[in-house]
């Protein structure tokens, strides 16, 4: 009796450290994605390429197939405006806090000078200057990437009752448009036990980010997306130990904040006919789950929703799997367009930092991080 409950309790314990490694190896990616060395896995600094390096560095740790003759690298390219160096804005003699006070929209072009401003209504002012120069007072500061670059300069002033009368404007902004800037999607697989079935179960999500606003304002990008690429590099470590049905194809998309981009190219460029694609997972704003998930897609395809939802009304995984219908949101969208079964799956509740400077490791709870990643499990092995 004694040697039988031993034996329980060594098996217990073995599986809550597998799962407590899941939870310290995400944490572990996502502190290293968001590190100040990552330059918030944009465009300055070499943020996006070094992001990728240390991707395809985890993927030969757990010694992943690429899926290409070449490696794991998908090349594309697309014009992207930056803002690399000074990003100083003064209201009435104020200097601001870049990313906390303000932000630049994404497309303006470099400005700089001091000039009075004419209030035009009650959240907009524009500057008596050669180049046309407007200020947006908003509710909240939401920063973004352009492919573009205009023929203007647009700052946005967090609205919260300090500017009520705004009289003059200093900036010193400047931006630099990259033309052609090379990026690359990382693509890799695992083989499946039926090595002769080309079916495909594709598992995706983006690993860039915002990057930079000037030379010291980052962008890291906590839940979105390092929680999901520690997603799928747990699951990628999950299928390498445990071989998977069907061949899994694990995608890390670039370009996915500037529009898609990276799998829009991935789509229009298939390394395999897409019609093999039995289905695909896109992770993304994974760090939460308080309330639970929602599921895009969930309307175009039914049944699957409906596997899903019974798995987690058995296994109590998470508060609630929402349904959401088709939505042009994240890296599922253009796979769905091209006839591929394909959910985008992200938690809900927690933090709201999106698309700002909050967004960062500290405050990302991933409050039911484990409880998505084995839910993801169990719905996979049913495909």
């Amino acid at each position: 009796m004694i040697r039988k409950n031993y034996t329980t309790l060594l098996f217990v314990l073995g599986f809550i450290s597998l799962h407590a490694q899941d939870s310290l190896y995400a944490r572990k990616v996502i502190n290293t994605l968001c590190s100040k060395q990552f330059a918030g896995r944009g465009y300055i600094k070499n943020g996006l390429d070094i992001s990728a390096k240390y991707i395809v560095g985890e993927l030969k740790k757990f010694k992943t197939q690429p899926l290409f003759n070449t490696g794991y690298y998908q090349w594309f390219d697309f014009n992207v405006n930056t803002f690399p160096r000074k990003m100083n804005v003064a209201i009435n003699g104020k200097v601001l806090k870049p990313g906390i006070d303000f932000i630049v929209s994404p497309g303006s072009i470099g400005f700089k000078g001091k000039f009075n401003v004419e209030k035009k209504d009650s959240v907009t002012y524009v500057a008596n200057s050669e180049i046309p120069f407007i200020l947006n007072l908003k509710r909240k500061l939401t920063f973004s990437v352009s492919t573009t670059c205009a023929n203007y300069c647009a700052v946005e002033l967090l609205n919260n009752n300090t500017f009520n009368n705004i009289k003059t404007v200093e900036v010193s902004i400047e931006n630099k448009l990259l033309n052609k800037y090379i990026c690359k999607n990382i693509c890799a697989y695992v083989n499946g036990k039926d090595e002769k079935n080309d079916t495909v179960i594709m598992l995706t999500a983006h690993y860039d980010h915002l990057g930079m606003m000037g030379s010291k304002t980052y962008f890291l990008g906590a839940n979105d997306n390092a929680s999901g690429v520690s997603m799928l590099l747990n699951l990628v470590k999950y299928y390498t130990q445990h071989p998977p049905k069907y061949k899994t194809v694990f995608v890390f998309f670039a370009g996915e904040e500037a529009g898609l981009l990276g799998s829009k190219y991935f789509t229009e460029h298939p390394v395999f006919e897409l019609s093999k694609i039995k289905f695909l997972i896109n992770l993304d704003l994974l760090g939460t789950g308080d309330e639970g998930i929602t599921v895009v897609n969930a309307t175009e395809f039914k049944p699957q929703f409906e596997t899903l939802k019974k798995i987690n009304a058995e296994k109590n995984y998470v508060a609630l799997v929402k349904p959401r219908g088709k939505a042009h949101n994240s890296d599922h969208y253009w796979f769905t367009e091209k006839g591929v079964p394909s959910f985008f799956i992200y938690t809900m509740g927690g933090i709201k930092a999106y698309h700002d400077v909050y967004d960062i490791p500290k405050t990302l709870p991933l409050t039911k991080y484990n409880a998505v990643f084995k839910l993801l499990v169990d719905f996979i092995a049913t495909i």
